[in-house]
């Protein structure tokens, strides 16, 4: 009798010492990853979970989210993996990153919170100038980090990947095929300024390209930037000054 009493007192106290968020039931119903790239080959990527959260884990989720000093590693033991970015290049570190846990709402029926990822991303493009004024970007499939298949990697259940492009951007090819807007394939992209994947779509052979057409004033200005940093501040001044004299001593010229 005397050893389940002290069996029973053991147990208690294990108990008692483990952490209450270790009870804590969290489930991410939906992620959405939205990636808008940009014309340096950077990108800026949000990722918002949302996370239903069952009636004895409302307390410990507030609890939680303002405490300002818990790091992403820590909600990821509070909520497993699943809470991880989902675009991470494999030759640089993400950089402004933000970690928001959002409040509880209740429909009624389950308590729903939104958890906020935004970091940027160097490197997820490469891009060659084809042309006069003409880059073309192709997009480095091996930043995703999503689910495993048998074939690779695929989109995570109740997933959704958006491309939001740069301005001035034309799609010129895209594998799988974009599941939104479902007419952008039959207009060949024309005019389309951000596209969709939702779950299921293998990324093992992902493929994205798209051109950039620079007008002749963007070209003048990388000129102009790039005998900047080249001469320096100086003799970036004198060229400035004498091109200015130019345009003035060939008005007055031709005004006579």
């Amino acid at each position: 009798m005397l050893k389940i009493l002290w069996g029973a007192a053991l147990i208690f106290l294990l108990l008692a010492l483990v952490p209450a968020n270790a009870y804590a039931s969290y489930s991410v119903t939906h992620l959405n990853v939205t990636v808008g790239l940009n014309k340096n080959t950077s990108a800026q990527v949000t990722e918002v979970f949302t996370v239903v959260v069952s009636n004895s884990s409302v307390s410990q989720y507030s609890t939680d989210r303002i405490a300002l000093n818990l790091t992403l590693s820590d909600w990821q033991q509070l909520m497993g993996q699943t809470l991880v970015q989902h675009i991470i290049s494999p030759t640089a570190g993400v950089y402004n990153f933000k970690f928001l846990p959002g409040a509880i709402t209740s429909n009624g029926t389950a308590n729903v919170a939104y958890i906020l990822m935004s970091y940027n991303v160097a490197n997820v493009t490469t891009v060659n100038q084809t042309a006069p004024r003409t880059f073309y970007y192709r997009f480095n499939s091996r930043v995703f980090n999503f689910q495993h298949g048998a074939s690779g990697q695929v989109l995570s259940p109740n997933t959704s990947l958006t491309f939001v492009l740069p301005s001035g951007a034309g799609i010129k090819s895209v594998y799988p095929l974009p599941d939104a807007p479902a007419s952008a394939f039959t207009n060949d992209y024309a005019n389309i300024t951000r596209i969709s994947w939702f779950y299921g779509e293998p990324l093992s052979k992902f493929t994205f390209t798209f051109t950039i057409i620079e007008g002749l004033q963007a070209e003048v200005l990388q000129f102009f930037e790039s005998v900047y940093n080249f001469f320096g501040v100086f003799t970036f001044v004198i060229i400035i000054a004498v091109i200015l004299l130019f345009i003035v001593y060939t008005y007055l010229r031709v005004g006579r």
